[in-house]
């Protein structure tokens, strides 16, 4: 079980990892070992994402989809499986915390009739600061 909140908890039957030799150093180890975790997970059609988190997800994340649906990570940080699928897991958890909760909407605020009148007071001084700092006009 993939634990994101109180909320979203996914099964580990949804995900299917796949296992591959990684590449970079790592010597004939390298060649022997299958190492590299590829994780996929239907993220469009997975029942334990409620539908607000599921919109969410595929609007921020939807160009990393591939045409069916599934979300595809992977990662070889490590020469162990185990750790390379946990880098995965915790990946997608923190995608999923992401847009797990809904962003507050902005409210419309206006500034103060004092903080307006500052600005100008200040524009103001600074422009016959300017103005002082010229050379006379030859009359």
């Amino acid at each position: 079980m993939l634990y994101i909140n109180e909320q979203i908890r996914i099964p580990r039957s949804e995900f299917h990892f796949t296992y591959a030799r990684s590449g970079g150093p790592g010597g004939q180890n390298v060649n022997k070992v299958n190492s590299k975790a590829v994780l996929r997970w239907d993220a469009r059609h997975s029942p334990s994402l409620p539908p607000a988190v599921r919109d969410r997800f595929l609007s921020k994340f939807g160009s990393r989809l591939t045409k069916d649906g599934h979300l595809v990570l992977h990662s070889q940080k490590s020469r162990d499986q185990q750790t390379n699928a946990d880098d995965c897991l915790q990946r997608l958890k923190s995608m999923l915390l992401q847009v797990a909760q809904a962003p507050v909407k902005r409210r419309k605020t206006r500034r103060s009739r004092g903080s307006i009148e500052r600005r100008l007071q200040n524009k103001k001084a600074k422009s016959l600061t300017k103005r002082l700092r010229k050379r006379p006009a030859m009359d």
